[in-house]
């Protein structure tokens, strides 16, 4: 196990050895164009929120799991990010402006264990996407129920929704309703049908090769 983990690490900072060199050449990764909208891609279905049966539950490999509504939520520690977001068909949207938890706070609660290598986010209508611990352990990376000063809409995936601005956007969940801390990697809806597993848009990885 710790081997594993040595090497994911050993392949992460080699990787972003080239995503930094990248980075220093332009804003905008490769393939990508800046879109002045913010465009709606998902697969139609938008859950509606009813503040009084919403859950948020984290679990798995953690020494503290806890189940939220959406007042203990809110009771988190609130912060807000300004972060380009990435979307594989090749559009971005630089300068989205999020307001949440930053997955920083939500780790310090809930304190992975030492094996917890991967975050499977679990969303409604039972939707997965999965990241390495270290990429959801991003400054950045946020669990954001507020876009440009209000609250999350539905079709961005509110009410609440992960924000990994590191990677393609589809690694960032809507309708977030659980994140599972794991030792091994469960692929997830796209990584299934060919999407790359990791999702760096700095390296393009888009799809498996």
């Amino acid at each position: 196990m710790i081997a594993a983990k040595a090497r994911m690490l050993e392949r992460f900072r080699k990787d972003m050895a080239v995503r930094e060199e990248n980075r220093s050449t332009s804003r905008l990764p490769p393939g990508q164009t800046w879109s002045k909208g913010f465009p709606v891609l998902d697969l139609g279905v938008h859950p509606p929120f009813d503040e009084k049966e919403w859950s948020f539950k984290v679990w798995g490999e953690v020494e503290n799991p806890v189940t939220l509504d959406w007042k203990a939520f809110l009771a988190l520690p609130r912060t807000s990010t300004v972060s380009d977001f990435h979307c594989v068909t090749t559009w971005s949207k630089m300068d989205a402006r999020w307001g949440g938890v930053l997955m920083t706070d939500l780790l310090a609660l809930v304190r992975p264990k030492p094996e917890a290598a991967f975050v499977i986010q679990h969303c409604a209508e039972q939707y997965t996407t999965n990241t390495s611990l270290l990429e959801a352990s991003a400054p950045d990376a946020i669990l954001a129920c507020e876009l440009d000063g209000s609250p999350l809409p539905l079709e961005h995936g509110g009410p609440m929704r992960m924000v990994i601005p590191t990677l393609y956007a589809w690694k960032s969940g809507k309708f977030l309703r659980g994140l599972e801390f794991s030792a091994a990697d469960k692929p997830g809806f796209w990584e299934t049908r060919g999407y790359h597993n990791r999702a760096d848009p700095w390296l393009e990885e888009r799809h498996e090769r």
